[in-house]
């Protein structure tokens, strides 16, 4: 029988793979405390666990019908964001796959008849940064899954999803970390203010309210009420949450949904990328 052995919330923006010199020109002096975070994360957290599997749930691929699934042996080539070519251009990847687990998920989903999802493997199935650039902090040996967001899935498809997922795992022999690859309100300043505001210092949050409301979340993550957060979905979602916040209900239902109460562990601070608010926070398996 498998299991869920940990999970994290992650920021995936660009700065992580930037030059540690232009970092330090973006951020007054300072490196963003997301660098130094997630390489943290990956040897007190991860490493310990000798998981399987690093399931990704990433908020930059977007998909319509179905859910999709990474169903690779192997991806490998060099990544450059059509979203930002100038960041870390060409950066090379090389992701061993699961496609034993991924087809388990299609499999899980198919005796239902209130969700889709197809496992993919095609060779030229394009690949984004909300899992490239994850790859220099926590791959190890473990094999990789990336998950879409499906872009027309409501609350209640996550919630379905997520109940798939966890089945899948719990069906598979598989030790598995599931990453949810994503900022929490994230709201860009407009191009002619941008750049004003690439500091991490949360001060550049894109208002008061979209800072007030990823504080109060980050608390409630921090206390493990999970339920807290999954009952305020109606109000977060007006903060523009990434994915809609996909990455996050998707992963809180694999782990039990409101009956979950494991605490988050932050492992960065709470800092801006252009508006947006990120964090990287690490729950424990039970």
């Amino acid at each position: 029988m498998g299991e869920i052995v940990g999970s994290a919330l992650v920021s995936h923006v660009p700065p992580l793979v930037l030059p540690e010199a232009t970092r330090l020109e973006l951020n007054e002096g300072r490196d963003f405390s997301i660098v130094e975070g997630m390489h943290r994360m990956r040897h007190e957290c991860i490493d310990p666990l000798q998981a399987d599997t690093i399931v990704v749930l990433d908020t930059h691929w977007f998909t319509t019908f179905e859910w999709v699934v990474s169903a690779h042996e192997r991806r490998t080539g060099k990544f450059t964001s059509e979203e930002l070519p100038r960041g870390n251009p060409q950066m090379p990847y090389d992701i061993v796959g699961d496609p034993q687990l991924a087809r388990l998920i299609e499999a899980v989903a198919a005796e239902r008849d209130d969700t889709w999802v197809h496992a993919n493997d095609d060779p030229y199935l394009p690949i984004r940064y909300a899992t490239v650039y994850l790859t220099p902090f926590l791959q190890g040996p473990e094999k990789w899954v990336s998950i879409s967001s499906c872009q027309t899935a409501e609350f209640s498809d996550m919630v379905i999803f997520g109940e798939v997922l966890r089945e899948a795992i719990r069906r598979s022999d598989k030790r598995v970390v599931i990453v949810g690859s994503g900022a929490l309100s994230h709201k860009f300043w407009p191009l002619s203010e941008l750049r004003k505001h690439e500091s991490a210092d949360p001060a550049h949050l894109i208002s008061p309210a979209h800072r007030d409301a990823d504080a109060r979340l980050i608390k409630w993550l921090e206390a493990g009420d999970h339920a807290a957060v999954l009952a305020d979905y109606p109000d977060f979602r007006q903060y523009a949450p990434e994915a809609r916040f996909a990455h996050y209900v998707i992963m809180a239902t694999a782990r039990g949904g409101a009956a979950w109460t494991t605490p988050g562990v932050a492992y960065s601070e709470y800092e801006n990328a252009a508006g947006t608010g990120n964090i990287h926070m690490w729950f424990p398996g039970s």
